[in-house]
């Protein structure tokens, strides 16, 4: 039985960064809230209001130059700040936010009191880079959530666990040579960003840290699940994360109209009842989901709310 409520992180500001009749668009967010409260999960959930980032934040993962360009095209009227990424006028608050969420969701699971901790914010952020932005992402939100509580103290190891469909290579440049940082991406391979060979491993004290499982279009989701389980026993229980942080991509579903990689909805649940059995054999009081990709509008939701059940936040009937 689950034990207490889990946490939504969400702020309508996220609604208000316009992308027009871009893939990554607003109903990615409304439309699985809305169905969540159909089923009557939101009862579940404490929903809280985040916090904004603040520049200090930002800036331990992104060059200062960065986020005030990002800041002066929003506040311009928006534009393109690369041939994925829409910035509207309204971009840079919701940044803050969504980089908020992930910092108030990653200290939030820390403490015990949620079953689960959840961004569920837009713009997304696991391709941003230090200085660019990039595949729809504005501001890292996963690595700014990450750094900040390495940077309080809270934690000296902590985990971070990317199945979006694409390599989070933001998130990996971000902690290449930080041997505080264990990241395993999984993600569909070769394909966009380019990024993400076995071989890339990290550096320095890094070494070993990174762990990239290129995985072809035609893998089986039970293959994926079988190496997605041994890669927890084998890399991430022996590291001893005092954190564990997931980047969530649910464009793993096989009819995602960016790409998939041959999941089932109910396949959801079992990865994410392998996140949560690996919080219990750490030791780590909760988990911290950041919403990263996922496009289907009608499987999105049956997809968030089969992981959702699968990490504790919620049960089915």
């Amino acid at each position: 039985m689950r034990q207490g409520k889990a946490a939504l992180y969400f702020h309508n500001v996220f609604l208000e960064h316009d992308t027009g009749r871009h893939v990554e668009c607003r109903e990615r967010l409304s439309v699985p809230l809305t169905y969540l409260a159909s089923r009557g999960h939101l009862a579940g959930f404490e929903e809280i209001k985040p916090q904004a980032a603040g520049v200090e934040d930002i800036a331990r993962i992104h060059a200062g130059e960065y986020i005030e360009a990002v800041k002066n095209l929003s506040e311009a009227g928006g534009g393109w700040a690369d041939a994925d990424t829409f910035i509207s006028k309204a971009t840079y608050r919701a940044a803050i936010y969504a980089a908020g969420a992930a910092c108030d969701a990653a200290s939030a699971a820390l403490t015990g009191r949620y079953s689960h901790a959840l961004a569920f914010a837009r713009p997304p952020g696991h391709h941003a880079t230090r200085y660019a932005a990039k595949g729809f992402c504005i501001f890292n939100n996963i690595a700014i959530a990450a750094a900040r509580l390495l940077a309080a103290g809270s934690v000296e190891r902590l985990a971070i666990l990317d199945f979006d469909v694409h390599h989070g290579n933001g998130t990996q440049a971000a902690f290449y040579r930080d041997g505080r940082v264990i990241f395993v991406s999984f993600h569909r391979w070769p394909f966009y960003p380019g990024t993400g060979a076995a071989s890339e491993t990290g550096e320095g004290p890094g070494e070993g840290l990174t762990i990239n499982v290129p995985l072809d279009r035609d893998v089986s989701s039970r293959q994926y699940l079988d190496l997605w389980e041994s890669v927890l026993q084998e890399k991430i229980e022996p590291f001893a994360p005092q954190a564990i942080l997931v980047s969530a991509g649910f464009d793993l579903y096989r009819n995602d109209p960016i790409a998939g990689l041959n999941f089932e909805v109910a396949d959801f649940q079992a990865l994410g009842a392998s996140i949560a059995g690996l919080s219990r054999k750490t030791g780590v009081p909760s988990v911290a989901t950041i919403f990263e990709g996922g496009y289907d509008l009608d499987a999105l939701p049956l997809c968030l709310e089969a992981y959702l059940a699968g990490v504790g936040a919620i049960e089915l009937a």
